[in-house]
C-alpha cells in the first residue's frame, strides 16, 4: 500500500497526508473476494443465461425507461448513430435501468481487490489508481462513491478507468453523473460505444463481402441445442463493454424485444 501510496505521489502529486487518511479509512471487505473468486459449476448454459435478462419485467422495464427519456435517447442517437434500444438494453442488462447499482463503497472494492485479490490485483490497481483521480475530477469525496462488488459505478457500471475516458455531461448541467442523472448514462454509453467503433446502420445484409470481418457465435446450452449469430463490427463493439457473447447477444436480444414492445419506429 505504502509502495502505491508513494507511486500516486510522483506520478500524480496527490498529496500523501490525503492518501494516508484515504488508505486509513478504507476497509477491507471478505464478501467482496467472495463474490469474486470463480465458484465451480457445471457448463454454462446460454438458455439459463438468457433468461436472467429477456423478461417481461426488463422488457416493460425498457419501454417505461424509453418514454420518459425520449428526448436524450433520440439525441445520443443523433450525434453518435446508436439505435436508441441499444442504449436502453445496456442499462437494462447492467443495473436494470438504475435499480440495482450496487451499495458497496468503491473505496472498500478496489482497495480490496486491489491489494488481496492476486489473481487480478494488476488490473485492480490500475482502476483504484483511475479512481482516485475521478474523485479528484469530481471534487468529490473518494469515500462516499457507491456502486457494485467489482468497483463498477452508476447506471451504466462504468470502472472508473472507463469513467474518466468515456462519461459525458449529457444533460449540461456541468457535472458527469452517472449515478443520479440517467441523461447523463446515456449520452456516456452512447459515447463508450462510438468510440469503440461503433457502425452507424450496420446490420446483416445479402452478400456481405467475403473480407468482412466477422464471427461465427455459438450459445451452447446444458440442455438445448446450440444457437449461432453471426458477429459484425457492432457485435465486436458490444464485446469490449462485457468480453462475453453470452452478454453481447443478451443486449441485441433485450433491445430487440423492447423495440418490438415499444411499438414505435
Amino acid at each position: 500500500v505504502q509502495a502505491f501510496v508513494t507511486e500516486m505521489v510522483e506520478r500524480h502529486a496527490l498529496p500523501r497526508k490525503e492518501l494516508d487518511r484515504f488508505f486509513e479509512r478504507v476497509r477491507h471487505q471478505p464478501a467482496i473476494i467472495r463474490a469474486m473468486t470463480p465458484q465451480v459449476k457445471g457448463a454454462r448454459s446460454w438458455q439459463q443465461y438468457r433468461a436472467r435478462f429477456i423478461t417481461p419485467a426488463r422488457i416493460e422495464g425498457g419501454v417505461a425507461f424509453w418514454q420518459r427519456h425520449e428526448a436524450a435517447l433520440e439525441r445520443a442517437s443523433q450525434q453518435h448513430g446508436i439505435p436508441p434500444q441499444i442504449v436502453v438494453a445496456i442499462i437494462g442488462v447492467e443495473t436494470e435501468y438504475g435499480r440495482v447499482m450496487g451499495e458497496f463503497r468503491v473505496a472498500d472494492a478496489l482497495t480490496t481487490l486491489a491489494f488481496d485479490y492476486p489473481r487480478r490485483a494488476e488490473f485492480f490497481r490500475g482502476e483504484l489508481e483511475e479512481f482516485l483521480l475521478l474523485a479528484r475530477e469530481l471534487s468529490g469525496d473518494a469515500l462516499a462513491f457507491r456502486g457494485s462488488f467489482a468497483g463498477a459505478v452508476g447506471l451504466p457500471q462504468f470502472m472508473p478507468g472507463s469513467y474518466r475516458r468515456y462519461a459525458v455531461d449529457f444533460d449540461g448541467d456541468g457535472r458527469r453523473d452517472l449515478r443520479g442523472s440517467a441523461v447523463d448514462a446515456i449520452g456516456s454509453v452512447a459515447n463508450f460505444l462510438v468510440a469503440h467503433g461503433w457502425q452507424a446502420g450496420g446490420r446483416f445484409a445479402a452478400g456481405i463481402d467475403d473480407t468482412q470481418p466477422s464471427v461465427l457465435v455459438e450459445l451452447a446450452s446444458t440442455d438445448a441445442d446450440s444457437v449461432f449469430w453471426v458477429g459484425f463490427d457492432n457485435f465486436y463493439v458490444i464485446t469490449r463493454y462485457n468480453r462475453s457473447s453470452f452478454y453481447a447477444i443478451s443486449v441485441l436480444e433485450l433491445a430487440q424485444a423492447i423495440h418490438a414492445a415499444r411499438g414505435r419506429p
